[in-house]
């Protein structure tokens, strides 16, 4: 996009932000929204009794977010460019706390959807919350907070395990969603009062058929994922949604490339630095939630299996949880391996580590202790590298562009689970056993998801490969914006 950024005007606090209280609130906010990936874990297989539904059907609880969530983070980003990115914070924020209080409310499939579609329409807080800290941090600043923001998509799924587990053991399950609703007020209230609005904005005109393009291509193809198992991968239904995805997007990349503002600008999206970080970015998606697939089932699998250790809902969720605090531990390491050598480099290392943990995965999968170590080591890996994807991604666009392209690439890493998670199902549900009548994912199959874990971790390596190897000028020497003029005050 050619805009020229447009400066606008903000109160005495708002252009001398106090950057600890930046980071804490926004990387605040990041874990309270990303907490929505792991609140109905502990309820799903209830959820049908619940809402009075079948399980097919009350499996939409789970879709409705990820579909939302899709469509939501790529618009919430561009319009946050145009219109300033604390005011769409502050919007998702409200999204999350409507959708929170619908689903505490709700005791029927219908108004469930409805919430859980809300909370994932807030999505866009992690991409947002890192473009501000562009806007808004000092440049010595700017590496570790990203990094950090990054690593708070990780590290309130992992946190958010355990807790809702133990919320939905002890307590009605509508508490779940009225702390999250709490969590949300919260968030809200403290970017109101401590996060200065951005004064870096691109104005110009939203790009509504771009924005409906993408999203029918962008749920078309993860309808057909996420919903191919249980409809058939031969059925009608899902090769019909693949066919829809490839013609949506085709004509939707046409027409972007010939409108004057698009949503997404995808000369930029090619460019090298741009597109091998959210190819990488796919890979890795892919590589960490493989993890959260296996080892909850090998926590929860009867001992009978010989290989399942016949663990509750909670110890899997507090096996987890360590995971989430060493993503966040390794945040400021990422952001002092990226201003030493630069984000390649991090990206790289990240790879390195989280294919590693898979392989001890492979070997070390008989007691509780191998899992947490397993669990640590691969949270490591993806702290290094959720942190350098910012760093990369900043590097590239220009400054009227961050939240934009923060969101795009927020978005390719949920691609990458989404397809982790339909590649595992099948794995899952072809390389199995008979125990008591009942049949369960066998020891070969959670191997051979590790192992494609691992080989997804080692392919975003060869993508990070091919980075530029220098460090993007703006993690550098990013100049700290400038104070509003006359001339930029409307």
């Amino acid at each position: 996009m050619s805009e020229t950024p447009v400066q606008t005007a903000g109160s005495a606090r708002a252009s001398q932000p106090r950057p600890n209280a930046v980071v804490a609130v926004l990387a605040l906010s990041g874990i309270t929204v990303s907490l929505m990936q792991t609140l109905v874990i502990p309820i799903v297989p209830e959820l049908p009794t619940y809402l009075h539904a079948s399980a097919s059907d009350a499996a939409w609880a789970v879709t409705a977010t990820l579909l939302a969530a899709a469509v939501a983070t790529p618009v919430a980003g561009r319009l946050g460019d145009m219109l300033g990115k604390r005011l769409m914070l502050l919007v998702s924020l409200v999204l999350l706390v409507s959708g929170s209080v619908v689903a505490a409310l709700s005791d029927t499939l219908v108004p469930m959807i409805v919430g859980r579609s809300l909370q994932g329409l807030a999505a866009a807080v992690v991409p947002l919350g890192i473009s501000i800290m562009r806007d808004e941090l000092p440049p010595e600043r700017l590496a570790g907070s990203t990094a950090l923001m990054s690593a708070s998509l990780g590290v309130g799924g992992a946190l958010g395990l355990p807790a809702a587990a133990f919320i939905a053991d002890h307590y009605d399950w509508h508490v779940l969603f009225w702390t999250s609703a709490a969590l949300g007020v919260v968030a809200f209230a403290l970017v109101l009062l401590l996060v200065p609005e951005s004064r870096v904005r691109s104005g110009g005109r939203f790009d509504a058929v771009g924005a409906l393009g993408l999203a029918v291509g962008l749920v078309s193809l993860l309808l057909a994922v996420s919903k191919g198992a249980d409809w058939g991968w031969a059925s009608g239904t899902t090769l019909g949604l693949f066919a829809l995805t490839v013609v949506v997007l085709l004509a939707w990349g046409v027409f972007e490339l010939r409108t004057d503002r698009p949503l997404v600008d995808l000369r930029t999206t090619v460019r090298r630095q741009v597109l091998f970080t959210n190819l990488a970015s796919i890979a890795f998606g892919f590589s960490m939630f493989a993890m959260s697939l296996v080892l909850p089932q090998l926590l929860q699998l009867p001992t009978r299996t010989g290989y399942g250790l016949g663990r509750s809902m909670l110890t899997v969720g507090l096996v987890m949880a360590p995971q989430g605090l060493v993503m966040m531990a390794f945040a400021p390491i990422s952001a002092a391996v990226t201003k030493a050598r630069g984000p390649k480099v991090t990206l790289m290392t990240g790879a390195v580590i989280v294919a590693a943990g898979y392989g001890l995965n492979i070997v070390l999968m008989s007691e509780v202790w191998h899992l947490i170590l397993v669990s640590c080591v691969i949270g490591a890996g993806v702290g290094f590298a959720y942190g350098a994807m910012p760093a990369l991604i900043m590097g590239a666009v220009p400054a009227s562009e961050t939240a934009a392209a923060n969101s795009l690439n927020t978005l390719m890493r949920s691609i990458g689970t989404s397809v982790a998670s339909a590649v595992a199902g099948v794995i899952l549900a072809q390389l199995t056993i008979s125990l008591g009548g009942t049949t369960l994912p066998s020891e070969n199959g959670f191997k051979v998801v590790m192992a494609i874990g691992a080989g997804a971790a080692v392919l975003a390596f060869v993508l990070a490969s091919f980075l530029p190897g220098r460090r993007p000028a703006d993690t550098e020497a990013a100049p700290a914006p400038a104070a509003p003029t006359a001339e930029s005050v409307h």
